[in-house]
């Protein structure tokens, strides 16, 4: 006979309480149907009667104790025993988790006349004669010389119609995989065209965690987003503090992340860690609302970031290696994002110091005039809002209004420091200052948007302006706004050699001058946010901030 494995039942096939009850029901009705008999099973580690089993009275007589001595390397189904009018026939089977067992069953291979004997058959039954007679004749014919090839076909079947249910298994398998393949390349894809500068480390991660929802199973999921700079060091916004984000509840805190990770010995270097409960329901695990575990570092190089971590499986199921694998590549997106964003605020700060000290150099050339830049910068916001320029476009304006007078560290003292009027040699002197501080500035790449401000800033709008005489919409459109705020601040601000001018009067002058020597829109945006300015220009400020959206709402805030 052809040697085959032994079928393996579909797990489909089994009840939801986890035991083989199913199977092995489901194996005897086949093979009843089959062979026309009552089949008993036996567990081939032990050979031992299965409780659940529903057992014939034949399963304990002569053929039920031949069955262990016989069936001990029986991997294909086999006749054991012939007998007048029965044939013992067994057959092998493996269940859905490779539990072995032997089916076995006595099959009628001839009826009894009145007149044959008996005897022997009822002796192997462990039955009388007359019993015995009954049985056989109440039972269909499987001939002897039928019955090897009928049981090659039915092996054959059963081998047949297991290998479809592996393959069906296998198809519904791969299609899962597949799915959650697409789906996780589809966030990766997600996130990496997300990965902006201008996207804020929490904005990412509300992202990130909503994304990985879909396609880890997991009843929370986590980021602990660590600290990056200290609260005094900071001119733009940073974060300072423990930010902890979650899907689903939150089993652990910052301090308790961090005590996790310290008990792990997990650094910004480590590999994705996975914990099921071969750890976790160790004595001494202090988390006991943790059962399953990943966890990973957010990290760029050396530095770290902070975690990403999922805890414990919906279906009670342990974590493998593909949400491991899955976490570990968010978390390497979310580090690289990070790890950007740390270094261009790093590069704004460094930016920040540069125009603090010209800021400062500025004061310390011209002390009358000392908080001039700064009162300039904030009145060219406000004008910006009023005009509806985007954040970009009032970032520069506000950059351009701190460092739009640098050219006059260039100045003579003597010209720039005298309290009366300038002769017209020294007012020639003077008006060299735009062009001084484009020079001046004109090496720094980060801070070519403000050039054009810095030196166009005393255009005027008829062309009787300085430097080179613009006119009109030739004159770059931030400095026009520059123009309406250092103008404002030079009549409003008190000096050695007079008063600042009542704010009547300024708006008068603006009034008269718009489409002569200033943008019309300019003035008209100017007198309409005539309230914010006039506060602008009472309080100065204790520190100078670069960050607009910083100090324009805790401005808004007093207001």
């Amino acid at each position: 006979m052809q040697q085959l494995s032994a079928p393996v039942l579909s797990h489909e096939a089994r009840t939801p309480s986890g035991k083989p009850h199913a199977e092995i029901a489901g194996l005897k009705t086949e093979l009843s149907t089959w062979f026309g008999a009552e089949f008993a099973i036996w567990k081939r580690d032990r050979w031992e009667p299965l409780p659940f089993d529903d057992r014939p009275a034949w399963a304990n007589s002569l053929l039920g104790q031949l069955i262990p001595r016989r069936a001990l390397d029986t991997v294909v189904p086999q006749i054991l025993t012939e007998h007048d009018f029965f044939s013992l026939l067994t057959v092998p089977y493996t269940d859905s988790e490779r539990q072995q067992y032997v089916a076995a069953a006595p099959v009628v291979t001839r009826h009894p006349s009145y007149a044959d004997d008996v005897s022997e058959d009822a002796a192997w039954l462990g039955w009388d004669e007359s019993i015995t007679r009954h049985w056989l004749l109440g039972h269909a014919v499987i001939p002897r010389d039928v019955l090897p090839r009928l049981t090659a076909a039915v092996w054959g079947r059963m081998s047949a119609e297991r290998q479809t249910q592996r393959l069906e298994r296998e198809v519904v398998t791969l299609s899962h995989n597949l799915s959650s393949t697409y789906e996780e390349i589809s966030l990766l894809y997600g996130l990496t065209h997300n990965l902006r500068i201008s996207n804020s480390d929490e904005e990412f991660a509300e992202t990130a965690l909503s994304w990985l929802t879909e396609c880890v199973s997991a009843e929370s999921l986590s980021l602990y987003l660590a600290p990056v700079a200290k609260a005094e060091e900071v001119t733009y916004r940073a974060r300072t503090e423990s930010v902890v984000m979650s899907r689903g509840r939150q089993v652990l805190d910052a301090a308790q992340m961090h005590k996790l990770t310290d008990t792990l010995e997990l650094g910004p270097t480590s590999k994705p860690l996975v914990a099921n409960r071969n750890v976790t329901s160790s004595r001494d695990w202090p988390f006991p609302a943790i059962r399953e575990l990943i966890v990973t570092p957010l990290a760029e190089g050396d530095h770290l970031f902070g975690w990403l971590a999922a805890f414990n499986h919906r279906e009670g199921k342990e974590f493998g290696t593909i949400e491991a694998s899955l976490l570990s590549s968010v978390s390497a997106i979310l580090g690289i994002h990070g790890g950007n964003r740390e270094l261009y605020r790093q590069q704004n700060e460094l930016l920040a110091s540069v125009v603090r000290a010209l800021t400062s150099a500025i004061d310390a050339k011209d002390p009358y005039t000392c908080g001039h830049s700064d009162r300039v910068a904030r009145v060219a916001v406000r004008i910006a809002q009023e005009l509806g320029c985007c954040t970009k476009t009032v970032q520069t304006i506000y950059m351009a209004g701190l460092v739009h007078d640098i050219g006059k560290i260039g100045i003579s003292d003597a010209v720039l420091r005298k309290p009366g009027s300038l002769t017209p040699e020294e007012f020639e002197h003077i008006k060299l200052h735009p062009e001084l501080g484009y020079k001046i500035l004109c090496d720094i790449k980060q801070l070519s948007d403000v050039l054009p401000v810095v030196l166009h800033h005393h255009e005027q709008w008829n062309g009787r302006g300085y430097p080179h005489g613009l006119a009109g919409e030739a004159i770059p459109y931030l400095a026009r706004i520059c123009a309406v705020a250092d103008a404002y601040d030079a009549m409003s601000s008190d000096r050695p050699y007079r008063k600042g001018m009542p704010e009547a009067r300024v708006v008068q002058i603006f009034q008269e001058g718009a489409g002569v020597q200033w943008d019309r829109n300019v003035v008209a945006a100017f007198i309409a946010a005539i309230e914010d300015i006039r506060r602008i220009g009472q309080h100065e400020r204790a520190g100078l901030s670069l960050d607009v959206q910083r100090w324009a709402e805790a401005q808004a805030s007093q207001s």
